[in-house]
C-alpha cells in the first residue's frame, strides 16, 4: 500500500475527514489499483470503455451538481451557499466543458448521450445521491458528495505521477490533478470538517456511513465502465 495515501493531504488526525478516508482506505487502495485506473494511467484504455465512462459520468454529473445545489439550500451560513451553489455551477459548466471536449474528440454526438440510458450503477448512484441530499441533514449531504470531490482529486494526482505521455486521456488526467480542481476538494474537506466538528455523534456516524457507501459506489462506477456494464434485460 503506498503510504503517501493514507493521510494525503496531511489532516488532523481526529478531523472528521482524516478518519472517514482512513476508514475507506481499503476502498480507495482498490479503485487506484483497478484495470480501469491502471489502463488510463499508461494511455492503453480503450476507446469504447472511455467512451462508456465519459457518457455515464456526464449523466452523473447533472444529478451531483443537484445534490450541491440542494446542499447549497441547506447549508447554515452565507459561506456554505455560495461555496456549493459555485460547485453545482461548475460541475455543470466547467467539468461539463471536459466532457464536451472528449465528446468532439471521439465522436460522440449529443443524440448519442440522451439516447444512451444511465448504466445500473449510474442509476443507483445518482438517486443515492439525490436522496441523501433531499432527506438527511447538512452534514450527511456533505459527507455524501465528499468522496466524488476528493477520490476524483487523489486518482488524477496518483495516475499523474505515474501516466505515460503523451497520453490520449491527458486532459482528463490534467483537470482531476490540476491545483483548481484540488483547491475546490481542499474546500469541500474543510467545510465537511466544520459540520462535523458541530454535529451530534449519531449525524457523524451518519456521515462517516454515507461518505462509505458513496465511496463503494465509486469503486462499481469505475468497473462498471471497464465492463461496459448495461441493463441485462
Amino acid at each position: 500500500m503506498n503510504d503517501a495515501t493514507s493521510n494525503p493531504l496531511d489532516l488532523p488526525a481526529d478531523s472528521f475527514s482524516a478518519q472517514t478516508w482512513q476508514r475507506s482506505l481499503p476502498v480507495f487502495e482498490a479503485i487506484r489499483t483497478m484495470p480501469f485506473v491502471q489502463a488510463l494511467a499508461d494511455g492503453t484504455l480503450p476507446l469504447d470503455r472511455f467512451r462508456h465512462f465519459i457518457i455515464q459520468d456526464s449523466h452523473y454529473l447533472i444529478a451531483f451538481a443537484r445534490a450541491l445545489a440542494l446542499a447549497a439550500a441547506k447549508a447554515p451560513d452565507a459561506a456554505g451557499i455560495v461555496q456549493f451553489s459555485k460547485a453545482a455551477h461548475d460541475a455543470v459548466v466547467i467539468e461539463r466543458s471536459l466532457h464536451d471536449d472528449y465528446f468532439d474528440r471521439f465522436g460522440i454526438s449529443p443524440k448519442d448521450f440522451t439516447d444512451t440510458p444511465l448504466s445500473p450503477v449510474c442509476d443507483h448512484y445518482v438517486n443515492f445521491l439525490v436522496a441523501k441530499a433531499h432527506a438527511e441533514p447538512y452534514p450527511v449531504v456533505l459527507a455524501s458528495v465528499l468522496a466524488c470531490f476528493w477520490i476524483y482529486a487523489e486518482v488524477g494526482r496518483d495516475i499523474l505521477a505515474r501516466a505515460v505521455h503523451p497520453n490520449p486521456y491527458d486532459a482528463w488526467i490534467d483537470t482531476y490533478a490540476g491545483d483548481e480542481f484540488n483547491d475546490v476538494v481542499s474546500a469541500a474537506i474543510a467545510a465537511t470538517d466544520r459540520a462535523a466538528a458541530k454535529a451530534s455523534p449519531d449525524i457523524v456516524e451518519a456521515m462517516h456511513a454515507s461518505y462509505a457507501r458513496a465511496a463503494q459506489l465509486e469503486w462499481m462506477f469505475w468497473d462498471s465502465a471497464w465492463r461496459k456494464a448495461d441493463w441485462p434485460v
